[in-house]
């Protein structure tokens, strides 16, 4: 397999200091030795934050908001710029303030994309001086609060920041609300000016694992530190909040069959990938969400090979392999 590139993504509302952790995530990986490189996206024309980081190699998204581009026009240009720079080590991707992350996510599981980069951790910042403020009802607008909600839901690390400046009350009010909202299998840390240690940061928390199908073999590759492999047998380590689960040697299959296999998997709660179908030679892409199957002829470059794409919580990815195997052996 060709090298896949670690992502982080930082996330969090207006203020609550993601550029401030880049910062510390950037220099934590240079003084490493490796090399990093950085997706900056701002709402408006200019970055004002650019000379922060005028040193690094970076993508820099103006005018808009980077889930709805990414998803378009970031996917090539994202792959064109990887393909300049092989030798960068790590990336991060800093939202706006008011993306939803996991659109983000899902984006960089993107056929073209998915041998390239992986996702290993989500870092939620919450401004822990305004949150209930942005809470409120009173004070804030509903959009406000869902997008709240789905940045502290969708991090595997939720950092509550500026801590120093909330009273005692105020704070256990603040962390009591945000336990509601948060993942039980998220980690959650208290911090004032984004002071986290670099091992914390960097720890990788989403479960990337790739199968090959094939008759003679259960191959599998594995990019998950946390499985081990005892006399040729996986065992799957279901600690991570998030998985990926790639299945690669795909063979044509039925349309029908392949659509009730996905329904008849409720942990999966979205895939896409490239597919040949035996009604036709041609090559499809396809998208399944709420136990729909979309299909439409491919576009993508011809090198991206067939391959199916699983994205859930508690997957097994050997069940699901060997599951998959006796489907098209019927």
């Amino acid at each position: 397999m060709t090298k896949q590139i670690p992502v982080y993504l930082i996330t969090g509302f207006l203020g609550s200091g993601k550029t401030t952790v880049l910062k510390k995530a950037v220099h934590a990986v240079k003084d490493k030795g490796l090399t990093p490189a950085l997706i900056l996206n701002e709402l408006g024309e200019v970055n004002v934050e650019h000379g922060l980081f005028d040193q690094e190699r970076m993508v820099e998204m103006l005018n808009g908001c980077i889930c709805c581009t990414i998803s378009a026009d970031m996917t090539r240009e994202l792959s064109v710029f990887l393909e300049g720079n092989k030798d960068v080590d790590v990336l991060f991707i800093e939202g706006t303030g008011v993306a939803d992350p996991s659109e983000i996510m899902e984006s960089l599981t993107h056929p073209s994309l998915i041998d390239k980069v992986k996702l290993v951790s989500t870092i939620g910042m919450v401004d822990g001086s305004k949150f209930l403020e942005y809470q409120s009802i009173f004070s804030s607008s509903k959009e406000i609060r869902e997008i709240l909600k789905k940045q502290i839901s969708s991090s595997a690390l939720v950092v509550l920041n500026k801590v120093d400046l909330v009273k005692d009350k105020e704070l256990t009010k603040v962390k009591k609300k945000i336990s509601e909202l948060i993942d039980e299998r998220a980690e959650f840390i208290e911090t004032d000016h984004g002071e986290i240690s670099a091992g914390i940061l960097l720890k990788e928390r989403v479960s990337n694992k790739n199968y090959s199908i094939s008759d003679s073999s259960d191959t599998y590759y594995h990019d998950d530190h946390e499985h081990h492999h005892h006399h040729g047998q996986v065992h799957d380590h279901h600690h991570h909040m998030f998985q990926a689960i790639t299945l690669r040697d795909i063979p044509a299959i039925d349309r029908m069959i392949f659509e009730k296999w996905l329904q008849s998997m409720p942990q999966v709660v979205r895939s896409k990938g490239i597919i040949h179908l035996e009604e036709t030679p041609q090559r499809f892409q396809y998208q399944y969400a709420s136990g729909q199957l979309v299909l439409n002829r491919s576009n993508v470059q011809q090198e991206a090979k067939p391959c199916i794409i699983l994205i859930g919580s508690n997957l097994s990815g050997e069940e699901i392999s060997k599951s998959f195997q006796q489907l098209v052996k019927k």
